[in-house]
């Protein structure tokens, strides 16, 4: 193994060495940089990993490093995000990647699969293959991608101008490296090919891998729908850790392909499940089942108020800008009156008429 050019280690206050709970494997927490990326162990062989700002990935990854193996969960944002990853892996292993998993379909998190060396095989849910085999849609020309790329080239313009505007040389080199960060994004999406998963699941999927201390469970499980029609969450129980993909992350979640009804019910599924720390998709670790019941609170309040607007007859477009979710305020800070994202309610209508 490579020597890792940042290398930060932290001991936990509480020794946890002196019981077998799953817990006990999460005895510290050492965090590894590449140039690119963060891996923090949040146990034994287990790493949560995220970017550090100088490739867009614009979404966290996990790795679980065995005796003679590596499992990747999600492969970023484009191409060249992910192969950013896998050189990245030096810093943590020398063992050869055997298996990625998609936690869903969504550009952010699977369209870096192609830069995985031929071999390693991908597994996801037979949804997220359909979306990514062209067999419903085409995943480049759906609203989800174009809502969030369409626009880049005119965020890479406008850093271009702010940056040689710029007089102060601080403010001008920090403006000069979103430039190139974003611009190198932009040609990077020129590369994506759709690649799906070779295996596939509907319901649960278990994987053993070798570690030290004998063999890691890994259970890849459909709780239901959710975030997509093909969520998959990768659950540790020796670890007492879950990935939830973007199903469920510390704050709001994007909807414009949920099932917004049917989401309250598989994040109580989720509940179920014995852990002790999620690894969102997006955002830091947390450790609260807290954040699930106030997400839980949320969505079953916005379908009811949706419905009650479709019920009279009131557009999506007018909806998004009356609904007020300004009650659950204390959970999300960012609800400082009426206005709801669109896309989320557009779903929600289209789900309605169906």
């Amino acid at each position: 193994m490579k020597i890792p050019a940042k290398l930060y280690l932290s001991i936990c206050a509480t020794i946890l060495a002196l019981t077998l709970s799953p817990s006990a494997l999460i005895a510290q927490n050492l965090v590894v940089e590449s140039d690119t990326h963060r891996f923090n162990e949040i146990a034994e062989g287990v790493w949560f990993v995220s970017g550090n700002g100088t490739v867009q990935t614009m979404s966290n990854a996990m790795v679980l490093v065995g005796e003679f193996d590596v499992l990747v969960v999600d492969s970023h944002v484009t191409p060249a995000a992910s192969r950013a990853l896998l050189d990245s892996l030096s810093v943590i292993t020398d063992k050869p990647v055997r298996y990625l998993v998609n936690s869903h379909y969504h550009f952010d998190h699977a369209h870096g699969n192609q830069s995985f060396p031929q071999g390693v095989e991908i597994i996801g849910h037979s949804f997220t293959r359909a979306k990514l085999s062209g067999e419903i849609g085409n995943v480049l020309e759906e609203s989800t991608f174009k809502s969030f790329s369409d626009g880049v080239p005119t965020l890479v313009a406008n850093l271009e101008t702010q940056a040689a505007a710029e007089s102060d040389p601080a403010r001008k080199v920090a403006l000069e490296e979103r430039h190139r960060v974003q611009r190198d994004y932009m040609n990077a999406i020129q590369e994506i090919v759709p690649t799906p998963p070779n295996i596939t699941l509907d319901t649960t999927m278990t994987l053993f891998q070798v570690v030290a201390r004998g063999s890691r469970e890994i259970q890849l499980l459909h709780l239901g729908r959710a975030h997509t029609g093909g969520d998959v969450v990768i659950y540790l129980p020796q670890e007492g850790v879950v990935f939830t993909g973007d199903m469920m992350l510390p704050g709001l979640a994007y909807m414009g392909d949920a099932h917004v009804d049917e989401w309250p019910v598989t994040l109580e599924a989720l509940k179920g499940l014995d852990f002790d720390v999620v690894l969102p998709g997006h955002g830091a670790p947390f450790r609260s089942r807290d954040p699930i019941a106030n997400f839980q609170a949320y969505l079953t309040d916005l379908w009811q108020k949706t419905g009650d607007m479709h019920r009279r007859g009131v557009s999506a477009e007018q909806a998004a800008e009356q609904i007020d979710m300004t009650n659950h305020r204390d959970n999300y800070a960012q609800l400082r009156g009426p206005g709801v994202d669109p896309r989320a309610i557009r779903r929600i209508y289209e789900l309605l008429n169906n």
